[in-house]
């Protein structure tokens, strides 16, 4: 069994999940921690290396913010490596494929893009219930529980020096969608940000901003929050998450059907990071045989995540 060499780029909550991770996996390994800051850690190297070329490494863990990091760090280390990341800002998926998908392709690099929960085992869930059920309605809910992507993104506006953001389901538009009836997004969750601002800010003009931030809270029922760093650590230091895909379908014979996937986790970032350890070693298969470009987990053959050889998954078929 080949085992392949990973390198984590960015070692916060889900770099450090990541590294947890790969302990489990019979046919990877821990490479190299690459960091823009200097931390303590015996695999620590710095990021300079990897726009060298010198890392030597089968795959890059990318960890670092949608809002923030992916958007530049995934088209930039596809150039020059096989990569996969968690980028989960909808509304920008197309362009941040595109620049992924040239980048590789130049490259001769595989890159896996949006390899997460939702997207990604949430994407592919509603493809399957769909192509299963074509006539129907589908719906997904998140939560409750803390967005990492959206709690960073809480973090980088100006004024804010800490935040977590929970999503919540509303319960109404959970039930309309299991009796089939249609759902609105903006109607199904609201979000619920605890803000720890900076010294001197304007709480008024904060709340305004987060409350209209594009593609996270503008359109939701949103509220804002405001307590202090000691308050934040001691109460909302856990990151739990949960959710749900819902289909309501019916078959030729008008009989309805309710598909339904569900999930909930005690530890967002230590189930994101297993589903990127996953999607690496798919990564580093498809490029073995031949594979270029970028892929989402819709075009990715499942047998290809596994650990397991393809007879050995043929008789878990019997």
């Amino acid at each position: 069994m080949k085992t392949w060499r990973v390198g984590i780029v960015g070692f916060g909550n889900l770099g450090q999940a990541a590294e947890r991770s790969l302990k489990q996996q019979p046919d990877m390994r821990l490479a190299g921690v690459f960091s823009r800051r200097r931390i303590s850690h015996p695999n620590y190297m710095p990021i300079a290396l990897l726009d060298e070329g010198q890392a030597e490494v089968d795959i890059l863990l990318l960890c670092g913010s949608s809002a923030k990091d992916l958007p530049e760090q995934t088209p930039h280390f596809a150039k020059r490596y096989n990569v996969v990341d968690s980028f989960d800002t909808h509304a920008a998926m197309q362009r941040h494929f595109e620049a992924t998908h040239e980048a590789a392709l130049r490259a001769n690099k595989v890159a896996v893009f949006a390899a997460g929960w939702d997207p990604g085992l949430f994407s592919l869930m509603r493809c399957l219930f769909e192509a299963v059920l074509p006539q129907g309605q589908s719906a997904s809910f998140w939560g409750p529980g803390i967005s990492q992507g959206h709690s960073d993104a809480l973090r980088q506006l100006p004024g804010v020096k800490d935040a977590r953001q929970y999503t919540l389901p509303a319960k109404e538009a959970l039930e309309a969608a299991r009796a089939g009836k249609p759902v609105a997004q903006t109607q199904a969750h609201k979000r619920l940000c605890y803000v720890v601002p900076e010294e001197g800010a304007d709480l008024k003009q904060l709340e305004h901003a987060i409350q209209t931030l594009p593609h996270y809270f503008a359109g939701y029922e949103t509220q804002v929050v405001f307590i202090s760093q000691e308050e934040l650590l001691q109460k909302h230091a856990s990151m739990p998450h949960a959710g749900h895909v819902v289909r309501h379908g019916l078959t030729q014979e008008a009989h309805a059907h309710q598909l339904e996937f569900s999930l909930k986790l005690a530890d967002n970032p230590a189930f994101t990071a297993s589903v990127l350890v996953a999607c690496a070693r798919a990564a580093c298969r498809l490029h073995q045989q031949g594979a270029t470009g970028a892929y989402s987990l819709l075009d990715i053959p499942v047998g290809l995540l596994s650990s397991r050889s393809p007879a050995e998954l043929r008789q878990r078929l019997v």
